[in-house]
């Protein structure tokens, strides 16, 4: 699975530990969820593409400064994947916001969209997808599914605090290029029923 990439960063195992005992405070959840999704964005974006300006000035001397290359869309899975936008949008000023509304249905476990925010056209280059947990996968496939048939051609990225491998498994089944950025990948499946 080289498109999984399980974060080894002591500070986001740390943060997980806190995130899951049953004693943290909903406002520490909520803190906790901001800084893991900020340490998994930075990796996440670890390979965007740069490109040299103008020469600026410093106090000292001037130099060649070093900007994006590229378009950032992020895309929260609403509501849960908004507890992730301020903090990668701390973190690229620049980046559009790109709202996908999709939950699972009850009985049938399929991904139902129901909002949708995308432009006629794609807008961005490069696409973040904020889902902060994946349990069966059903949604990351469908958000997935969405990106692509809006024409988004490039490299999809997700970034998610946890996951359980079942739905890892069946997002890969489904778009293999995805590159997932989780943050514990585990064999729990959250007490969802599983997909095919």
């Amino acid at each position: 699975m080289s498109s999984i990439r399980v974060s080894s960063h002591p500070l986001v195992a740390h943060k997980i530990s806190i995130l899951r005992n049953k004693n943290t405070k909903p406002k520490q959840v909520r803190e906790l969820m901001r800084e893991i999704g900020q340490l998994l964005g930075y990796e996440a974006t670890a390979d965007l593409p740069t490109k040299s300006t103008s020469t600026l000035e410093s106090p000292l001397a001037p130099y060649a400064g070093t900007e994006l290359a590229t378009t950032v869309g992020l895309v929260p899975i609403l509501r849960a994947g908004l507890i992730f936008v301020d903090v990668l949008q701390d973190m690229i000023p620049t980046a559009r916001v790109l709202h996908l509304g999709i939950f699972r249905e009850r009985i049938s476990l399929q991904p139902v969209e129901y909002y949708n925010k995308l432009p006629a056209e794609p807008n961005v280059e490069q696409i973040l997808v904020l889902e902060p947990m994946i349990a069966t996968g059903g949604t990351a496939v469908a958000a997935a599914s969405i990106l692509k048939e809006w024409g988004i051609k490039s490299k999809i990225k997700l970034i998610t605090i946890c996951a359980s491998r079942q739905g890892l498994d069946y997002l890969m089944k489904h778009h293999p290029d995805v590159e997932v950025f989780v943050g514990d990948a585990g064999d729990r499946l959250y007490d969802t029923p599983h997909l095919n």
